[in-house]
């Protein structure tokens, strides 16, 4: 299974982990793909998936001058122009029947990953230690750095807070005690909870992004992909609790403009 992001051009070249497989048995004869009805618009089924893929290095960016906060009337403004209802996403999102939750949650996490990695990496060249000495999303909010709970949070420049990030949840699905992959053996229990950590703070890259480089993903054309990836992401947290609205920090309003009016029949 892939997103459709994946068949995009705009890693870098990085190397990306692809999105995780369903653990799940073959429908009965007769009765529907859950997961097929529920996103099909959106995921292509595959069962021969790399564990890896990498993506062929994307063309250099041209120089972007305006380095200025996008103000959110104007990215407002943007993302009304470049979504749409979002009753597909809305459905896409929903827990397929005899689908397992943590299951669910597992492979979404994933192709989230995924998306951020991409669409992240479109940026780079503008996302420096120069220009963004803090992780931060505007001037009110920043965004520290924490290993475990038992060191102290630290600030560090946006691109190794985004760095530190992903190195953290790929080591989440490397371990087999936390994202298993044989068919019998269960999530943990401490799961959902460790999800909405992670859902949490991939959240900041989105408001960093929107809130600092929304200029230069406009300049690079990617804007509708940014706008549909993070409505995607607004729905599904939304559809399973794991991010609080006080984490929505200063994307309050363009999170309520998002999600409002979403058609889910």
């Amino acid at each position: 299974m892939s997103s459709f992001f994946q068949s995009l051009n705009l890693n870098n070249g990085h190397t990306i982990k692809t999105t995780r497989g369903f653990r799940r048995q073959p429908p009965a004869p007769g009765q529907p793909n859950g997961l097929e009805s529920n996103a099909s618009s959106f995921y292509n089924q595959s069962s021969s998936s790399p564990r890896h893929s990498t993506s062929a290095p994307a063309p250099a960016p041209a120089p972007v001058n305006n380095n200025s906060i996008t103000s959110h009337k104007d990215i407002k403004s943007i993302v009304e122009s470049t979504l749409g209802s979002g009753s597909a996403l809305a459905q896409a999102v929903k827990l397929p029947r005899d689908e397992d939750l943590n299951e669910w949650l597992a492979v979404h996490v994933v192709d989230f990953y995924n998306q951020l990695n991409m669409l992240y990496g479109t940026i780079t060249e503008f996302c420096s230690p120069q220009t963004c000495p803090r992780m931060t999303a505007t001037s009110e909010y920043e965004y520290l750095w924490q290993e475990s709970n038992i060191s102290k949070p630290v600030s560090v420049s946006a691109p190794k807070y985004v760095e530190c990030l992903m190195l953290w949840i790929q080591s989440l699905f490397d371990d087999e005690n936390i994202f298993p992959s044989k068919q019998n053996q269960p999530f943990p229990p401490q799961f959902q909870s460790l999800m909405k950590t992670v859902m949490k703070r991939l959240f900041r890259i989105y408001a960093h992004i929107y809130c600092h480089h929304f200029s230069e993903v406009i300049d690079l054309g990617v804007n509708t992909l940014l706008n549909t990836s993070f409505k995607h992401f607004l729905l599904f947290s939304t559809e399973f609790g794991l991010i609080a609205t006080k984490d929505y920090g200063p994307l309050q309003s363009l999170v309520v403009e998002m999600i409002s009016g979403v058609d889910y029949v």
